[in-house]
């Protein structure tokens, strides 16, 4: 597996070299935007690390070359931007997964296998989760083999939640990755609750064997059997 890593600070990108070769991945290492561009056109690259503050051509910049060649790699975009907003504008530009400084090895790892497990699927054609299975493209959703018909809103929250096995999601974010901009517009956080409580029964009455668990004081994560 051919990991690209794609960051400017050299000592960071020094530490993520030996410990992704420790684990046995082929590793290429780009120190700015345009010099990963170029080897991403030289070279076959199964997920790239991407630093988002890059010098000479942005994060973003290279993200969007990725998407507009229909270049056939998985992203994992890492920045030190904490905001809510920025994780999803980062989503939104295409990238499978995002990660932010500081951030621990461990959980780097864990990211990357997540990604490779999706890809190794065949990208993003299904999500699945214990005996649910989602499909992007057609906004299906069946439980153990049988069709179930969700909300325009219920289907973005199970879709959020299944790109995340075992995230727990705070309310806000999840309200803005589901609402956009329109959380500005609400007082609390009774939408949420309200489309939450409706998909957490149909899957319930459907027989699924996950389950979107409510993390008191916080926010949500889906449980697998």
């Amino acid at each position: 597996m051919r990991i690209l890593i794609v960051e400017d600070d050299r000592d960071l990108a020094a530490a993520l070299d030996d410990a992704l070769r420790f684990e046995g991945y082929a590793t290429r290492v780009a120190y700015n935007g345009l010099e990963a561009v170029r080897m991403l056109a030289e070279q076959s690259i199964d997920i790239v690390l991407l630093d988002r503050d890059l010098p000479i051509m942005s994060g973003d910049a290279v993200m969007e070359t990725i998407a507009s060649n229909d270049i056939p790699v998985s992203v994992l975009m890492l920045t030190a931007a904490a905001q809510v907003r920025d994780r999803i504008n980062g989503l939104e530009l295409g990238a499978d997964d995002y990660l932010s400084k500081p951030f621990h090895l461990a959980e780097l790892s864990a990211r990357i296998r997540s990604v490779l497990r999706r890809h190794q699927r065949g990208g993003y054609e299904s999500l699945d989760a214990g005996n649910v299975r989602l499909w992007p493209d057609s906004r299906r959703v069946e439980v153990a083999g049988r069709e179930v018909e969700l909300l325009r809103k219920e289907y973005d929250i199970l879709h959020y939640f299944m790109s995340r096995p075992n995230h727990t999601v705070d309310k806000t974010a999840l309200a803005e990755a589901v609402w956009g901009d329109h959380i500005d517009q609400a007082d609390n956080f009774d939408f949420v609750y309200a489309q939450m409580k409706n998909l957490r029964r149909k899957l319930h009455d459907a027989g699924a064997d996950i389950e979107i668990r409510a993390v008191y004081g916080f926010g949500y994560k889906l449980v697998q059997p």
